[in-house]
């Protein structure tokens, strides 16, 4: 056989490549992409100096070197593809208010492997995503929560009781990580079950060290852990929620009971009125499930842990909120005079909770849950005179609008009067701790709830002190005290 034709072939498929190359270069060329580094491992980019610099709460000063050496906008490659940090508030407004058919809030492989592809963040931008949030909000808007709130205070009450009984030192950070996974295993998903719930406690700890891992998945590492813990999590609450079906389908389960029950009414619903909608998939209700859990125990255990320390730290802050909180106690001790319902926190104690609020609404500004967020060009786009390409994530970050001077004057200062709603006025996309625009927290309501209840308990229980003044503080995604912060407590009927 002639080599003649071989060469054509070969010749003809360089000179294609050759073309695509050139081509692909020009197309590019074109393009004003902004100023950095894509690090020099490919995939993982500069992702390990980013974790540990966030492991080391070194991260506000890894974005800001980078601002100083490229400017407001930068690109760098992390959690597997190329990414645009934005900062400033004017850089936050654009990503946090653009349209999802723009900027979807798609998250990096780790988390999207562990929560699953549909749930309501990757869906973001899609025909899923309107009736899966409506689903959600069904449960999760305050004229239901309302009816929960007795349910909560009783069950914070008792667990609190329960763990606190006979020590005089707890670790705060897992006190506070068993105690929301407590509330939300009860209350957002109604598993009742003890042992069940220890068991989807142990696995989603391993599901939430897997999403910010390196993305490798093999045996031993630690997001192949996580991978299988999330399989183990499935196998459990499938059966769970095949039999809630049921139960619905008979009338014997009422599906407004916690947010699972919620979303498995809407699918059969959907199914059984021949919904034009297609109905929610039993995928799609795992999905949302283990994105849920996650998202409503570990940020909020972080939150109250921070508080913990700051009204440890602070006397001043630590005697006014106690002072708001005896008066609740007092009113509720009046109702009971007036034959009114004293047992137990109600609605109404809680929307009092006023300055409180303020107090962990100011924590979160001085130590946000979240230090930015990632989003996925969906389609071409541009910032600030530069390109961003479709498929590009997108990071804005928390930092750069809580601690700007031109927005919270004095920002390292605690102030919780910043949040007193009739005297400052705080501009669009500036707080950024539960999100902003149409990328508000769908459960701002219930973790403000929980928050008040844990807090209400805590501090009409005990005083507290520090074991470790000079405790120091970790991010792993979430900030964390590097020891747990383990706290001395004394009983307030012994003070």
């Amino acid at each position: 056989m002639s080599t003649f034709p071989v060469l054509m072939i070969v010749s003809a498929v360089t000179l294609l490549f050759l073309f695509r190359l050139v081509r692909k270069h020009k197309r590019d060329s074109s393009k004003s992409y902004p100023k950095g580094s894509m690090g020099f491992l490919p995939v993982i980019g500069e992702s390990l100096s980013f974790v540990n610099a966030h492991k080391a709460n070194r991260g506000q000063e890894w974005v800001e070197e980078r601002v100083a050496k490229y400017g407001p906008i930068f690109k760098t490659s992390l959690m597997g593809g190329p990414t645009v940090f934005i900062t400033g508030r004017a850089g936050t407004k654009f990503v946090l208010g653009a349209e999802t058919e723009v900027l979807a809030p798609r998250q990096p492989f780790t988390i999207a492997a562990i929560m699953g592809k549909h749930n309501l963040f990757e869906v973001s931008g899609t025909k899923r995503y309107k009736p899966l949030r409506r689903a959600m909000m069904s449960f999760l808007k305050p004229d239901i929560l309302q009816g929960h709130t007795k349910l909560m205070d009783n069950m914070v009450k008792a667990r609190i009781d329960n763990e606190t009984k006979g020590k005089d030192t707890i670790t705060t950070i897992s006190f506070m990580k068993k105690l929301t996974f407590h509330v939300a295993s009860q209350i957002l998903f109604g598993i009742a079950d003890d042992s069940t719930e220890e068991a989807l406690y142990k696995e989603f700890g391993y599901c939430f060290e897997a999403m910010w891992s390196a993305p490798f998945n093999f045996p031993g590492t630690t997001f192949r852990k996580g991978i299988q813990a999330r399989k183990r999590i499935v196998n459990t609450m499938l059966p769970i929620m095949e039999k809630r079906k049921e139960q619905i389908k008979k009338g014997t389960l009422n599906p407004m009971n916690d947010v699972l029950s919620c979303m498995l009414s809407l699918e059969t619903e959907a199914a059984e009125n021949g919904d034009h909608e297609e109905p929610i998939t039993m995928n799609e209700v795992i999905d949302n499930f283990v994105a849920l859990m996650i998202a409503s125990h570990d940020s909020s255990a972080a939150v109250l842990t921070w508080v913990i320390w700051k009204l440890a730290k602070d006397r001043e802050i630590y005697d006014n909120v106690v002072r708001e909180q005896m008066s609740i106690i007092e009113e509720r001790k009046q109702r009971q005079e007036g034959g009114g319902e004293a047992d137990g926190l109600i609605w109404g104690d809680v929307s009092k909770m006023k300055y409180t609020w303020r107090v962990v609404q100011e924590v979160v500004r001085v130590i946000p849950p979240f230090f930015g967020s990632f989003r996925t060009a969906i389609k071409d786009t541009s910032y600030g005179g530069y390109d961003i390409p479709k498929g590009w994530q997108v990071f804005w970050v928390a930092f750069s609008t809580h601690m700007n001077n031109d927005i919270f004057n004095d920002p390292a200062k605690f102030d919780p009067s910043r949040f007193d709603s009739k005297s400052n006025i705080i501009p669009p996309y500036s707080y950024l701790a539960f999100g902003a625009g149409h990328h508000i927290c769908i459960g701002l309501e219930f973790a403000r709830v929980e928050a008040l209840v844990v807090l209400h308990h805590m501090v009409t229980k005990f005083e507290w002190s520090l074991v470790n003044s000079d405790e120091k503080l970790t991010r792993l995604a979430l900030p964390y005290p590097e020891m747990g912060l383990p706290i001395n407590l004394i009983s307030r009927s012994s003070c």
